[in-house]
């Protein structure tokens, strides 16, 4: 009877965490950002300094690793207006580089961000400096001075996870 009993209580525990979800989703407000957004695993905080251009700036980074993706936010502040556009370009060049082709742009818009030229959602598909094939998407956005990118990262990406994602992201005012 006991040997039935714990069988039947194994067998309940593989039951609920196969039910368990991989992606558990969570508004996030990250600390020192404009922006609330969905990530399904806590993120931890980063700092970094960067060049972008001439100017050394820190950038804030948000990132959390779940099913086999890497999500993240980075925001840098630009160091006036007229270099908000290039701060863009900037990351987004440096984000094709990490990974290799870019395979599609199409215009960004999210509400309440700052309208730019270089606002745009990435799709890339290449390999990282270890040779794994890896296929990235990116948001590029600003808003006022603060240039930011939306990232997730994994050997494949699910239409519903990066719409999740990206869908999600939301300029306080």
């Amino acid at each position: 009877m006991r040997v039935i009993a714990a069988g039947f209580w194994a067998a309940i525990v593989v039951v609920v965490v196969g039910c368990t979800p991989a992606l558990d989703w969570r508004d996030v407000r990250p600390e020192g950002s404009d922006l609330t957004m969905l990530f399904p695993c806590r993120p931890d905080r980063q700092e970094r300094r960067v060049q972008i251009g001439a100017a050394v700036s820190t950038m804030r980074m948000d990132t959390c690793r779940a099913s086999g993706m890497l999500f993240s936010l980075a925001f840098v502040d630009a160091t006036d207006a007229a270099a908000v556009g290039p701060t863009l370009a900037t990351l987004r060049a440096g984000a094709a580089a990490n990974i290799g082709a870019v395979t599609a742009v199409q215009r960004l818009d999210i509400a309440g961000a700052t309208p730019n030229a270089e606002s745009a959602l990435v799709r890339m598909q290449g390999r990282l400096a270890d040779g794994r094939t890896r296929t990235e998407r990116a948001a590029f956005f600003a808003h006022g001075m603060r240039v930011y990118q939306a990232a997730m990262l994994g050997e494949s990406l699910p239409d519903d996870t990066a719409e999740t994602f990206f869908g999600a992201i939301k300029v306080r005012p």
